[in-house]
């Protein structure tokens, strides 16, 4: 089983996280098997949703083994053990709380909390965070992730979340994001998988382009 250091070296050579909010199970594997095609390696489902659990077990099934399967809105000490029992090895909230960030990485998970602010950043970091969730993306801005980015350790890993987009990526990365998280602009309940395909085309030609420049 990889380490969570291992897991990040990974997830960083293809750093887009597809948010599955609301994925229906009888969709999962073939969602999955398309953002796999499309070139995602890291794939979350929020547990604010029904079925997220079974989505979970059925993506850690079906994809392959250098997928990266988790839950987001993982408020809880429960909910990490609910992941990590579905086979889960990504940590993702929309919050700071060390207490699940710990447990999280206890477990070999790699954590990825949300942030807004230094504070919250360096207390994430502290409790064991490997990288840093940027949300709401929108409301820190380009301005706040490079003041963020000026005191905090070099090399710490940004992941914008929140209204990303194709276009705004590249803007993203030159204020020092090294990851997003894409949400409904990718996937929201109803989205076919061949359409799912064709979104997730265009963020990882975006992002290898933002790579490239």
């Amino acid at each position: 089983m990889k380490t969570a250091f291992e897991l990040l070296q990974q997830t960083r050579r293809m750093p887009l996280v597809a948010i599955l909010r609301g994925l229906d199970v009888a969709q999962a594997k073939d969602v999955g098997l398309a953002l796999y095609e499309a070139g995602f390696r890291t794939l979350e489902v929020p547990l604010n949703r029904p079925g997220a659990l079974d989505c979970i077990d059925q993506l850690v099934q079906a994809l392959p083994a250098d997928a990266l399967v988790g839950g987001g809105t993982m408020l809880t000490v429960t909910d990490v053990d609910a992941v990590h029992a579905a086979g889960g090895r990504l940590m993702v909230s929309p919050n700071c709380d060390a207490r699940v960030i710990r447990h999280a990485a206890a477990l070999g998970m790699l954590c990825a909390p949300g942030i807004a602010t230094p504070t919250e950043a360096f207390a994430a970091l502290e409790a064991g965070a490997h990288a840093l969730k940027l949300f709401p993306a929108e409301m820190v801005g380009h301005g706040g992730l490079k003041a963020m980015r000026s005191v905090l350790p070099e090399g710490t890993d940004f992941w914008p979340v929140g209204g990303i987009t194709p276009d705004s990526i590249g803007g993203w990365a030159k204020a020092g994001a090294t990851g997003f998280g894409i949400g409904s602009q990718l996937y929201a309940p109803g989205t076919s998988a061949a359409e799912v395909l064709v979104r997730a085309r265009t963020y990882v030609a975006a992002w290898q382009a933002a790579a490239a420049g």
